[in-house]
C-alpha cells in the first residue's frame, strides 16, 4: 500500500472495543476517516477527526438510520478499481473518492437473541443490512481494498501498514475472515427465522413424540476456534476446540481455567461428562471419570464426604481421573483431594475457596499439572442439540440431560421398594444414564458401587458392576439403562445381593423378567423411558 497518496478508511462498527486506539493509529498514517452515526459520535468524543459519510455523499441518514451506507458513493468508493480504465473514469465522473481501508463489525444479531426475554421486532431490528454489504464489497475488492472485521485484527493491520506490507496475500487472508464473518451472521439469521417460524402448537400427543419433532431442510454449523490442542484422543491425531459463537455460560466452552496444564482432548471429554453428572444432583455431589464413564459417584451432606465417597466407589480406577463437584470447593474436600497416594488430571467445580485453592496448588506432587477448571452451574442450555460425526453426514439429536421425573415410574413386583431402596433407585438411575452401554449401576446409600458399561452383552455388564462392587453389593440395588432381555441378568444381580432394580421395562419378555424378581423377593421398578448411551 502507497501510503505517499491520499489515503481514505470508513469506520463503521456495532463493537467499539480498541477502536479509538487503531483509528488514531490510521490518523498518524495520514488517513481520513469517514463514519456514521454512533461509531462517529465514539470517535469525535475521543479526539479524532471524522467526515460524516452524510457530508461526502450529500445524502442524510434516513428512516432512524436504517439507510445510511447504501449509497453507490460509498459503494463505488469500496468497489471501484482505480487501475482499470472504466472504474477509474466512473470514479472520477461521480466524484467517488475511494476508500482502501473499512473498518466494519456488524450488529449483535446472536447477543440479542440469547437473552431470554427477547421478542421477535427486537431481533429483526438487530438484522444488519449495510455492514455485510460494506464489508462483502470490500472483501471482494480486496485486490485495493483491506477489510478489517476484529478488533483481534487491528494491532496486525497497524503494524503491517507501519511497516508497509499490506500486501495482496494478507489482504486476502482478511477477505477470508470477513466472508466467514457475514457468512455466520446469516446463518444465525436464517437458524433464528426458522426457529420461529416452525409451528411450536403440535397436539399434545406430537410434544411429547420425538418423531413429529421440526427439522430444518439444510443445517450449517459455524464455530470459532478457540485453541489447537497438542492432540487429539491419540497423539498420531491432530485435533482443536471449537466453540458456538453463543455457547451457554455453562457449557466447558466458558469454563475458566485457573491451574495446570493446557487441557488435552480427553480432559475436555472428561470434564464435560464429569459437569453433567453432577450437575444432576441437587445434594452435593461428586464423580470420579475414567475414559469418558463414572467410575465412582457419590451424593452425601457435605462435598468432602460425596467425594470421599466417589473415590471409594472404585480406588484402583481413580488414579489420573477427572473429577466433577457442583459445590464450590471448601478446605475439608481439597484435602480429601490432596491425599497421598491420589492422582487428579483435572477437576470441574463452581468454584474454590481461596484456601482450597492454596491447598490444591502446593500441596499434592502434581499442584502444578492439575487443571482446575471453575464453571457455572444451572440448567441453561440443558437439552440442546447433540452433534455427532459419520462418514459422510451428521447425526442430531436433543441431549439427554434434562430433569428427570419419577410421576410415571411404576412398581411392577411383588413387593414395593423400601424407602431406602427408592432413594437409591433414584440415586442409581440419575448415574446410569451417563454409562455408556450396555450400562448396569450397582449403588447403595447413595453412592455407586460398581458399573458395567460398553459391553456388547448385558449380561456381561451385569457381572462386572458385581464384581466391582464385591461385598458391598449386599441389599442395594441395581440402574439398568435398558430393559432386560431376559431373566439371566436379575438371577447374576440376585447373587450379587441385589434387593431392588430400576430399568424401562419394555421388553416381551418382562412378564419373565418380573417373575424372577418376585422369585428372588426383589422389588423393581418401570420408568418407561429408555438411556442408551453410545
Amino acid at each position: 500500500m502507497n501510503m505517499a497518496a491520499p489515503q481514505r478508511a470508513l469506520v463503521s462498527v456495532s463493537n467499539k472495543d480498541g477502536l479509538d486506539t487503531f483509528v488514531k493509529g490510521l490518523v498518524d498514517l495520514g488517513f481520513e476517516i469517514l463514519s456514521t452515526g454512533g461509531t462517529r459520535k465514539y470517535l469525535e468524543a475521543a479526539g479524532i477527526p471524522v467526515i460524516d459519510v452524510t457530508t461526502y455523499t450529500e445524502f442524510p441518514e434516513i428512516m432512524d438510520g436504517r439507510v445510511k451506507t447504501l449509497h453507490p458513493k460509498v459503494h463505488g468508493a469500496i468497489l471501484g478499481r482505480p487501475t482499470l480504465p472504466s472504474d477509474a473514469e466512473a470514479i472520477a465522473e461521480h466524484g467517488i473518492v475511494p476508500f482502501q481501508v473499512v473498518v466494519c463489525n456488524l450488529y449483535p444479531f446472536e447477543q440479542t437473541i440469547a437473552k431470554p426475554d427477547v421478542t421477535i421486532p427486537e431481533a429483526i431490528e438487530q438484522i444488519d443490512i449495510g455492514g455485510p454489504s460494506m464489508v462483502r464489497s470490500a472483501a471482494k475488492n480486496h485486490a485495493h481494498v483491506a477489510i478489517v472485521t476484529s478488533p483481534g485484527q487491528y494491532s496486525d493491520v497497524l503494524s503491517r501498514m507501519r511497516d508497509d506490507c499490506m500486501d495482496e496475500l494478507f489482504r486476502r487472508k482478511l477477505a477470508a475472515a470477513a466472508f466467514e464473518t457475514t457468512a455466520t451472521y446469516d446463518r444465525a439469521i436464517a437458524n433464528y427465522m426458522a426457529k420461529i417460524t416452525a409451528d411450536e402448537t403440535p397436539s399434545s400427543d406430537a410434544a411429547t413424540d420425538p418423531t413429529e419433532a421440526h427439522w430444518d431442510e439444510s443445517l450449517t454449523l459455524s464455530l470459532r476456534l478457540k485453541n489447537t490442542l497438542r492432540y487429539g484422543e491419540n497423539p498420531h491425531q491432530r485435533a482443536a476446540f471449537y466453540v458456538e459463537p453463543n455457547a451457554p455460560a455453562t457449557s466447558i466452552a466458558h469454563a475458566e481455567q485457573l491451574n495446570g496444564k493446557e487441557l488435552s482432548y480427553n480432559n475436555l471429554m472428561d470434564l464435560d461428562a464429569a459437569k453433567t453428572i453432577v450437575g444432576d444432583f441437587d445434594q452435593p455431589a461428586a464423580c470420579v471419570i475414567k475414559h469418558n464413564n463414572p467410575c465412582g459417584c457419590a451424593q452425601a451432606e457435605s462435598l468432602a464426604d460425596a467425594y470421599e465417597n466417589a473415590h471409594a466407589g472404585d480406588p484402583v480406577s481413580a488414579f489420573g481421573s477427572i473429577v466433577g463437584l457442583n459445590r464450590t470447593v471448601d478446605v475439608a474436600t481439597a484435602e480429601c483431594l490432596c491425599e497421598p497416594g491420589r492422582f487428579i488430571e483435572a477437576i470441574v467445580a463452581p468454584d474454590y475457596e481461596p484456601a482450597a485453592l492454596e491447598i490444591l496448588t502446593t500441596k499434592p506432587k502434581w499442584k502444578n499439572n492439575v487443571r482446575l477448571m471453575k464453571s457455572v452451574f444451572s440448567d441453561e442450555g440443558k437439552g440442546a442439540l447433540e452433534y455427532r460425526r459419520v462418514s459422510g453426514g451428521l447425526l442430531v439429536q436433543d441431549r439427554d440431560d434434562l430433569p428427570q421425573s419419577d410421576s410415571d415410574w411404576k412398581v411392577v413386583t411383588a413387593r414395593k421398594p423400601t424407602d431406602a431402596e427408592l432413594s437409591d433407585l433414584r440415586f442409581a438411575w440419575k448415574v446410569c444414564r451417563h454409562v455408556k452401554s450396555n450400562a448396569i449401576v450397582f449403588a447403595k446409600g447413595g453412592m455407586l458401587l460398581g458399573a458395567g458399561a460398553g459391553q456388547m452383552s448385558r449380561l456381561d455388564s451385569c457381572f462386572i458392576a458385581g464384581m466391582k462392587a464385591g461385598e458391598r453389593s449386599a441389599n442395594a440395588v441395581v440402574a439398568s439403562d435398558a430393559f432386560f432381555p431376559f431373566r439371566d441378568g436379575i438371577d447374576e444381580v440376585q447373587t450379587a445381593g441385589i434387593r431392588a432394580v430400576i430399568q424401562p421395562g419394555g421388553s416381551r419378555n418382562d412378564p419373565e423378567v418380573i417373575a424372577a424378581c418376585n422369585e428372588h423377593d426383589m422389588a423393581m421398578v418401570f420408568t418407561g423411558r429408555r438411556h442408551f448411551r453410545h
